[in-house]
Order: C-alpha cells, then structure tokens, then sequence
C-alpha cells in the first residue's frame, strides 16, 4: 500500500505538533521493560550457544557467575546486565541475576539496567515457549512471596512440556520447593507416565507423607 498523501501542505508549527505527536506514541507503545534489539545478538541460549562463547568469555567469567567480581568491569551488574541484552534468556545469567538481588537483597541489582521483573519479561517476550525461564521466574516470584503469580509461571511451563517427561519431572521439583506437594505429586505422575521415572522427587513427596501411587 503506498502512505496516503497529505492534501494540503502542513504549516511548520503543524509538522512540530505532528512530529511531537508521533514521537508520543511511539513511547507509549515502547515496552517498559525495554526492546529487545541489541548492536550484537539476541541469541537464544537454547540453540546458539556457539554465538555466546566471546561474551561469556569477557562478561561471563567463574567469577562473575559466582559472584566474586566484575570481569570487565569491577561491577558484577554490569557484566550480567551485558549478558542478557545479548542473550535475554541466558539461563544461567538469570539465575545469577537472581542470586545478586538476594545478595544485595533489592529487586533492582546495582549497575544493572533493568529490575528482576524486567529482566525476566524481556526473557519472556524473546523466548516464549522457554520452560527454563518460567521454572526460574516462579521461583525468584516464590521468593517474593508473589505466590500466584509463581504458580501461574508453572501452569505455562507445563502447557509448554506437553510430552517432555523430564521437564515435567523438573517443574515438579519446583512444586515441591515451593511445598504445592499435589501439584508435584501430579508432575510427578505426569513425568513416570511419559517415561521419566526417577526416583528422587518421589522419596523427597513419601518423607513429607504426600507421595501417592498414581491410580490405575
């Protein structure tokens, strides 16, 4: 379609207002949380991981994963701010995002851009149908106290494992942490059903009495 043409010619306070308009609107619709367009990247942290080794190499090191310190920088915030703009669902960028919120107990981790919530929407909207994101998520938001909006998390995640028994088995695990031992006795029937029958997350449910065998 070409743009409609104007049928007359605009003064040039109107192109002011007009401009100021559009310029308006295109932060409003602008997500809070930020875009996810980055000068390198993003890459999915599931299937590119080749695309990730200079970034971890330089911003991801030991010691940024543990904590310890900065690699670039001397700002932990920094350098797993990096990672995830690159990679937003880093999987393991995200659990140190979470581990340095706890350790510096604020929501909004120092140096870095964005909060937790941020962090974690903008891993959402990159890669929706990760169940690793949500798994993680539920259990920063547990933490929080923000119990339904952990649980709601799950109830993606296990829409989204449909036949994968071991990631049935994993969102069970996290039920039980989070001590929903019926929603983990359920994953963890779910998860036998398809073939993953481990033992583990069925002793942990028969040592808080709530184990069950699945019904016939």
């Amino acid at each position: 379609m070409k743009p409609p043409r104007f049928t007359r010619r605009l003064g040039a306070t109107a192109v002011t207002l007009l401009l100021l308009a559009m310029a308006s609107a295109s932060r409003a619709q602008a997500p809070a949380c930020g875009t996810l367009e980055n000068h390198y990247g993003p890459f999915d942290y599931r299937t590119q991981r080749d695309k990730l080794e200079i970034v971890e190499r330089y911003h991801f090191t030991p010691s940024v994963e543990s904590l310890r310190a900065g690699a670039s920088t001397t700002r932990l915030g920094g350098d797993i701010s990096y990672l995830l703009a690159t990679s937003p669902n880093h999987h393991r960028g995200l659990l140190a995002m979470m581990r340095l919120a706890e350790k510096e107990k604020s929501p909004h981790p120092k140096n870095m851009r964005y909060s937790v919530d941020c962090y974690f929407d903008r891993a959402i909207r990159f890669q929706r149908n990760d169940t690793t994101v949500r798994m993680l998520y539920a259990q920063y938001l547990q933490k929080q106290k923000r119990t339904p909006e952990a649980l709601a998390q799950l109830q993606v995640a296990s829409d989204l494992a449909k036949d994968n028994g071991f990631t049935n088995y994993n969102i069970g695990l996290v039920y039980f942490e989070m001590g929903q031992y019926d929603l983990a006795l359920a994953q963890a029937h779910k998860a036998k059903a398809l073939g993953f029958d481990q033992p583990e997350l069925a002793q942990m449910l028969t040592a808080k009495n709530k184990w069950k065998e699945p019904a016939n």
